[in-house]
């Protein structure tokens, strides 16, 4: 069900302002993907990306929690000039997302990605992840960038390792929790 402040504005002032936002974030494109600013109808796919697919039923609760974080994401893009971006394939359809983010707590900027469920096992957060890094170390000034991952998520494991990234055990023993850190060089991002 689609909530009342999850439909974005159709027409007018409202919606002129919401694409004018949106044409400020860079858009990038790879072979196979689009990387573009996240719309608000993409929040349904995000929330799911952030819901346990294991629970029986996803509870008001899960979904604010998901709504709070993804506006919490689009606000470090003119806040930050870093951000989110939706993850789209060449017909359009969203298979994931990738982020750019320096969360409450962090002590780093962290580069993260989503595969959408049925996106997965393509090389989808691979390839959008490495056209985000290039782009950030290119164009944004960064010497370095973290992805916290979590031990048991050998699928995101792959993907720092496919990028080129190494554990950073200093890293790990700073952050306080149990947290695998991989970092990202620029010269890995070739």
């Amino acid at each position: 069900m689609t909530r009342p402040w999850e439909i974005a504005p159709a027409t007018g002032p409202r919606s002129v302002r919401a694409d004018r936002f949106a044409a400020l974030v860079p858009v990038i494109e790879t072979e196979r993907l689009r990387l573009r600013a996240p719309r608000i109808g993409d929040f349904p796919v995000f929330a799911r990306f952030l819901c346990d697919d294991d629970l029986p039923e996803v509870t008001d609760d899960d979904r604010e929690a998901a709504w709070l974080d993804f506006c919490q994401l689009l606000a470090s893009w003119p806040l930050r000039g870093i951000g989110p971006w939706t993850v789209e394939d060449r017909e359009g359809r969203v298979v994931g997302g990738v982020a750019v983010n320096h969360e409450y707590g962090d002590p780093e900027v962290e580069l993260g990605w989503v595969v959408a469920k049925g996106a997965e096992g393509r090389g989808i957060a691979t390839e959008a992840a490495r056209a985000a890094r290039a782009w950030l170390f290119a164009t944004q000034g960064f010497s370095s960038l973290v992805s916290y991952i979590d031990p048991d998520n050998t699928a995101s494991v792959a993907v720092a390792e496919r990028l080129g990234a190494s554990r950073d055990p200093v890293a790990e023993a700073a952050i306080g929790h149990d947290c695998l850190v991989y970092r990202h060089l620029p010269e890995t991002a070739r």
